[in-house]
Order: structure tokens, then C-alpha cells, then sequence
């Protein structure tokens, strides 16, 4: 006796045709089936309500018909670039990123601190150096709480922490050692200012936070992640900066409740240590755990390559520029050298992982490319993430060596650019997220969110991918090099098959078609990149099971 089957009909079934790599233009006219046949965790059948496999379904009482009523249904978004602990962890972190100044910060962080008397710590996230025009320091958070807990404040961008004196005293930051490509900032008479940025985030912060929550929270954190995921739209996510604490973690949740329900792919985080053996035994902890996790073993969670943070942020001017900034004419020193990067590419790559590099500034775009195209096989879809800033040479070399770019078009919002001007010069604007020029010349595209640190929204990040327009400030008229805007179908398609393609799961899921894993989401929306604010997420299924109805 067959599996009784559901049957979507009266809806838009999504066919993108847009394979990864394909320049698809501005305007692809979508293709649409009108209806699918699901039945246990697979598609069935995608096609026209008249087809004889549908006929044959509904004579044989074997299928239940899901009324669809007009909406359009997408396959499952697949995340192509997050933080899954990170994003668990911040759902409950208070958030600043809508504070205007420090008066705000203080004034928020200071009524929830009077609200919250039995909290151990006061964790915050979301603050942006635009915010902070003059600095900060640990005395602007020093007379915030009554009861002097440690206060910890993430950047928006996870870059950098901020914290309060009693912050440092916890965290034990006198005692630490200065670390290659980190930042620990103190001020001319020697003294921490409780900023602490880049490889020191990365390398003291990250894990202090980590050992101090509980696996109970940990687990709890990454439930938060998935169940906020469903509710977005998504079925798949790609974590960019595993690590021990969170790896520890997904498994124990694994041993407690069975399984994830969601498509987790991940790439190890490999920092730069003080010396070549010690940088490449995290590239030998990758391949070990490669070797456990994999798409035989354990295809819903799986460790996938390495990923390597080779510069910082543009706001914070830390992004390796081929130019200096010209506010303060300042070259900054590269977090990754192209001496050192070399061999962790050369070793990941002869283990068959994948390699994912974060690359924002012009000069690291170019290096990294260089390593990729020199010491990568192309065959196993080595990637770049970001690529804020890179030059017309260096777009199109990304698609000559079929390297994906991954991209997260919210961090081109408008509303979150102002200083940029300031910190690079109009004329290095003009450069600024030249996404159609990746996809002309060739380029897989993968889009992602960057959650935390950015809005997760998968139609919002589409939204600002094809308009260039502000997703987080509706009302701003300005859109960021137009000329560089996506198509609505490519992007979609970066957002589900694309995504999915960057790391080899595009034989299964990404796009509706028979055989696939049934993960989709259905949306009510009008098919207009400009529409795209009022389209809202109705459903998301997982396996062939709805996890989330609106």
C-alpha cells in the first residue's frame, strides 16, 4: 500500500531554470508549474493539474489536496551564509541596532538592566561604528548598572565586542596576549578601552562566551535558530564559523531529540595562529571531522570544508584596501598574510574540502582570488565570501575559475552605508557590491543573510539584491549602484538552488522537481522585486511536513 500523498494545487509552483553559473539577466521571466505531488519526504510529480500521473493519484484516493489559493510556492530558502550559535544565542541578547547614538545605547541598556536584576551578565548585540562616531569605551557603560554586572555588546557585523570595565575583568582581558590580524585596543597610556576586535573577538571573546553558557543553553539557542528559521522560510542553513562549542552542542541536540529539522551544512572556522603548525592542525580537525560527517554519513549535518576570515569590515576599517581609506589615509594590517593563507588552502584543498574565504577590501579580494584560482580545484566549489569591493578584473575572475560567490545582499542596504563615502571616497563607492558583473561573467551565486548580523528575511534580502533599496528603512530613496541590481528569478534561485550548489547539496534540494527532498515554502506575494515588502510566508514544510504554518 503506497504512502498517502498531498497534492498542492491551485498555485504558482516556482521553476527557476536558472542553473548555478547561468547568467540569467535582469529579466528572466519566471516559469510556474500549477501543481505538486508530494508524498512522504519526497516530490513525486511537478506539472500541470491535467497530467496523467496527478489523474492516476486522484482515482486511486491515494492523495489529499492542499488548496494553494492563488499563492506562489518557492523551494525551501537555503541560507548560504549564517552563524547558527551565534544567531541562537543573539535571539536572546538585547538588541541596539535600531538605537540612533550612544545616548540611546546607554538609555536602553540602562532601563534593562533595571528590569533584569537576576541575569549574571548583560549580553547585548547590534552596535555600528556609525552609531559611535567619536569612539567607545568601557567608562560609556560603566554607570549603566546598579549592580555593576560585566556588560558585553556585540558590533552588528560580530567583528568586534564591546564591554564595560567589570566586562573586562570577566572575560580576564588584562592578561591576554596580543593575537595575529586581532585588535585589543587601549588607549596612549596603555590602559583596555573594551574593544575588542577581529582575531581577538574570534580567538578570546567567541569562546569566553561559549564555556560560560550551559549546553542546556547552547542546545536551547540552536532550537531558537531553526524554529526563527522555519518561521523565515527557511529549510536549509550554512554555518560559517563551526567551532568545538557549537559542533559539541548540535550533536548533543542530535542525541537528545533524534535529529536537526533543517539541512545543515558547515564550514570550519580556521583562525590565524602564531605559527604554520598550529594555524593547519584546525585544517587537520576539519578533515577528521569531514571524514565522521559527510554527505554518506550524516547528510543533514555535515562538515564540508573550512572557512578563513581574511579581513575585517569597512566600517571599522579593517578591510584590506588596495588604496588607504581616505579619511585617515591609513593602510590596515592584513588579519591574513598571502604567506600564511597559502598552505591552509594548499592542505584543505588536497583533503577534497571545500574552501570558503571572507574577503570585503579590494587588496584581500585579489589575494584571495589569486590563492583560489592558483591552489583550488574547481571541482570542488571553492567560494568567497562577501566581496564588497571588488575590482571589475577580480568579478570577472570569479566566474574564469568558477568560484561562487557568496553574497548577502542586506549588507548593500542603503541604510547601514552612510560612512562609507567617508571612509573609501565617492569614486571607490562606485565599486561597491557588483553583483551583476559576478553574474555576467559566469559566477555560481549563493546569497545569504550573515545572520546575526544582518536581517535574515530571505524575500528582504532578495528584495534589496534586485532593487538595491533599503530593506530596513523602507522610506530611503536611495538605491546603492543600481547598476549592479540582480533579476528577481536569479536571485531567487541564488537563494534556494544556488545556495544549495555551494555546497553539493543541489542534487536533492534547491528546486522543485521529482525525486527531491520535499522542503518548500509557500509564499503570498506578487511576483515584483518591488512588491517584494508585502509578500509574507505562509508555510514551510521540511521533509514533506509542515514546521510552520502563519
Amino acid at each position: 500500500m503506497s504512502t498517502q500523498g498531498t497534492l498542492f494545487t491551485n498555485g504558482r509552483i516556482f521553476l527557476s531554470g536558472v542553473n548555478p553559473g547561468t547568467n540569467a539577466g535582469l529579466t528572466r521571466a519566471p516559469t510556474f508549474a500549477d501543481c505538486m505531488l508530494v508524498r512522504g519526504d519526497k516530490i513525486e510529480h511537478v506539472g500541470s493539474s491535467s497530467d496523467e500521473v496527478i489523474s492516476t493519484a486522484l482515482a486511486s484516493r491515494s492523495v489529499t489536496t492542499h488548496d494553494l489559493q492563488g499563492k506562489t510556492v518557492l523551494p525551501g530558502f537555503v541560507d548560504g551564509h549564517l552563524h547558527l550559535m551565534l544567531l541562537g544565542q543573539a535571539l536572546n541578547k538585547l538588541d541596539l541596532v535600531r538605537c540612533k547614538d550612544l545616548e540611546e545605547i546607554r538609555s536602553t541598556i540602562r532601563e534593562y538592566a533595571a528590569a533584569n536584576p537576576d541575569v549574571p551578565r548583560i549580553l547585548c548585540r547590534g552596535y555600528m561604528h556609525i552609531q559611535l562616531p567619536n569612539g567607545a569605551t568601557a567608562a560609556d557603560l560603566d554607570d549603566l548598572d546598579e549592580l555593576n554586572r560585566p556588560i558585553l555588546i556585540d558590533s552588528k557585523d560580530l567583528h568586534s565586542t564591546w564591554c564595560n570595565t567589570a566586562g573586562i575583568k570577566e572575560l580576564g582581558a588584562e592578561n591576554w596576549a596580543d593575537v595575529p590580524g586581532g585588535v585589543i585596543e587601549r588607549n596612549s597610556n596603555g590602559k583596555l578601552t573594551g574593544i575588542f576586535s577581529e582575531a581577538a573577538n574570534i580567538t578570546y571573546v567567541w569562546p569566553y562566551l561559549a564555556s560560560v553558557a550551559s549546553m542546556e543553553e547552547r542546545t536551547a539557542a540552536i532550537r531558537s535558530a531553526v524554529t526563527a528559521y522555519h518561521e523565515a522560510g527557511y529549510t536549509g542553513m550554512i554555518d560559517m564559523a563551526m567551532d568545538e562549542g557549537a559542533w559539541e552542542a548540535i550533536q548533543a541536540l542530535i542525541a537528545t531529540d533524534g535529529s536537526i529539522p533543517i539541512r545543515l551544512a558547515c564550514y570550519w572556522l580556521v583562525k590565524p595562529l602564531p605559527t604554520e603548525a598550529e594555524t593547519l592542525a584546525q585544517v587537520d580537525r576539519a578533515i577528521e571531522l569531514a571524514s565522521q560527517f559527510n554527505a554518506s554519513t550524516a547528510p543533514d549535518c555535515r562538515i564540508v570544508g573550512i572557512k578563513v576570515i581574511c579581513d575585517g569590515i569597512i566600517d571599522a576599517c579593517t578591510a584590506g584596501l588596495s588604496q588607504p581609506y581616505e579619511h585617515n589615509s591609513h593602510f590596515e594590517v592584513p588579519l591574513w598574510t598571502h604567506a600564511q593563507l597559502e598552505p591552509v588552502v594548499k592542505r584543505a584543498n588536497a583533503a577534497g574540502l571545500q574552501i570558503a574565504l571572507h574577503a570585503i577590501g579590494d587588496a584581500t579580494i585579489k589575494m584571495v582570488v589569486d590563492i583560489l584560482s592558483a591552489h583550488a580545484n574547481p571541482d570542488n566549489r571553492p567560494r568567497v565570501e562577501h566581496i564588497e569591493l571588488a575590482s571589475a578584473e577580480d568579478a570577472a575572475r570569479l566566474g574564469q575559475n568558477r568560484i561562487t560567490a557568496s553574497i548577502q545582499p542586506v549588507h548593500a542596504d542603503p541604510a547601514i552605508l552612510k560612512a562609507w563615502p567617508k571612509l573609501l571616497g565617492q569614486h571607490r563607492c562606485g565599486r561597491a557590491f557588483a553583483y551583476r558583473e559576478f553574474a555576467d561573467h559566469g559566477a555560481p551565486l549563493a546569497l545569504g543573510s550573515d545572520a546575526p548580523t544582518a536581517p535574515h528575511a530571505p524575500l528582504g534580502n532578495v528584495y534589496v539584491a534586485t532593487t538595491r533599496k533599503s530593506y530596513r528603512e523602507p522610506e530611503l530613496e536611495t538605491a546603492v549602484n543600481p547598476h549592479f541590481a540582480l533579476g528577481l528569478c536569479e536571485s531567487v534561485a541564488a537563494a534556494t538552488e544556488g545556495a544549495a550548489y555551494s555546497c553539493f547539496d543541489d542534487h536533492r534540494i534547491g528546486s522543485l522537481k521529482k525525486g527531491h527532498k520535499a522542503d518548500f515554502v509557500v509564499v503570498d506575494m506578487e511576483w515584483e522585486n518591488e512588491k517584494l515588502m508585502q509578500s509574507k510566508i505562509t508555510e514551510t514544510w521540511f521533509d514533506g511536513n509542515k514546521v510552520f504554518s502563519a
